[in-house]
C-alpha cells in the first residue's frame, strides 16, 4: 500500500541553533511512542539545520530540503545542489513553492530544471502548484494549474513520476486564514490528474501522490485532506509546533 505523505516546511525558522535543538527534542517526544503505519512524515528545515535533523535519526521522521539549485556543482556562490542534499542523507526536496515563485520570480522553466536535478540525484520531489486569488476570480484556475503541471514536468519520463508528489497550494491560502472548500480542493485535484493523464497515462498518473498545502491545521484535516481524498498534506507554520504537526500526521494515518 502506498503511504500518505505529511511534509513539514519550516521555512526560514527557527533563527538559532538552540531553538532548533529544542524543536527536535519536542518532535522526538511527540513521535517517539507513536506508530505511523500508513503515513510517511518528512521535515524540511533550513539547510543549515539539515545535518542536525539527520544526526538525530528520529523515529518516523525523514528529512528534506526546501530548495535546491539545478546545477550539480560549480561556481554558484551560495547555492546548494540536489546532489549535496542527497549526499547528506536526506530523502526529499521541495520545488516550485509559491514563495519561491513570488519572492524569487521562479518560472516553470527554472522549476523544470530543478525538478530534473532532484530526480537525477535520487531524491523524491515535492512539486508545488497553485493559483492566485486574481486567477481564481478570473476563472483561470484550470488553465494555470495545467500549465504549471505540464511545463514543470516537460521532458520528464513516465519512469520517474513515481518519485514526484504534487502539492496543490492555492497561493491565496498560504500564510492566511482563508481556506478552499473540500469541493474546490477536489476540483483542483481532478484538474491536475487530467493534466497528468494527458501527459502520460491513467496508470502513470496514479503513481503520483497529490497533497494539499496552505493553511493546514489539525481541526481542518478532514476538509483539506480526507474529504477530497488527497494523499497527504504540505504543512507550513503549523509544522513549527511539533504537537500540532504530529497530531495532523496521526489524524491522516488513522483516516
Amino acid at each position: 500500500m502506498r503511504k500518505k505523505l505529511v511534509i513539514g516546511n519550516l521555512k526560514m525558522n527557527p533563527v538559532t541553533s538552540a531553538e532548533f535543538e529544542r524543536y527536535l527534542d519536542l518532535l522526538e517526544k511527540e513521535t517517539g511512542n507513536k506508530k505511523f503505519e500508513k503515513t510517511e512524515i518528512v521535515v524540511c528545515p533550513p539547510v543549515v539545520y539539515l545535518q542536525k535533523l539527520l544526526d538525530r535519526e528520529l523515529k518516523n521522521i525523514k528529512a528534506g530540503a526546501q530548495n535546491v539549485y539545478w546545477e550539480y556543482q560549480g561556481a554558484y556562490t551560495g547555492e546548494i545542489s540536489a546532489g549535496m542534499v542527497k549526499s547528506a542523507g536526506a530523502n526529499y526536496a521541495i520545488v516550485g513553492h509559491s514563495e519561491r515563485r513570488k519572492y524569487f520570480d521562479e518560472k516553470e522553466e527554472i522549476i523544470n530544471l530543478k525538478l530534473k536535478s532532484i530526480l537525477k540525484s535520487g531524491l523524491n520531489a515535492i512539486l508545488c502548484v497553485g493559483e492566485s486569488m486574481e486567477e481564481r476570480k478570473g476563472g483561470r484556475t484550470a488553465t494555470v494549474l495545467k500549465k504549471q503541471v505540464k511545463d514543470s514536468l516537460a521532458g520528464i519520463g513516465a519512469g520517474k513520476v513515481e518519485y514526484i508528489s504534487i502539492a496543490y497550494e492555492p497561493i491565496w491560502a498560504v500564510g492566511t486564514d482563508e481556506l478552499p472548500t473540500s469541493d474546490e480542493i477536489l476540483e483542483a485535484k481532478l484538474i491536475v490528474k487530467k493534466a497528468l493523464a494527458e501527459m502520460y497515462s491513467m496508470k502513470t498518473m496514479e503513481k503520483i501522490r497529490l497533497l494539499y498545502g496552505g493553511n493546514v491545521k489539525s481541526y481542518l484535516v478532514n476538509q483539506v485532506c480526507t474529504d477530497p481524498a488527497m494523499d497527504g498534506v504540505l504543512v507550513g507554520r503549523e509544522s513549527l509546533e511539533p504537537y500540532e504537526f504530529v497530531k495532523i500526521a496521526k489524524i491522516i494515518d488513522e483516516s
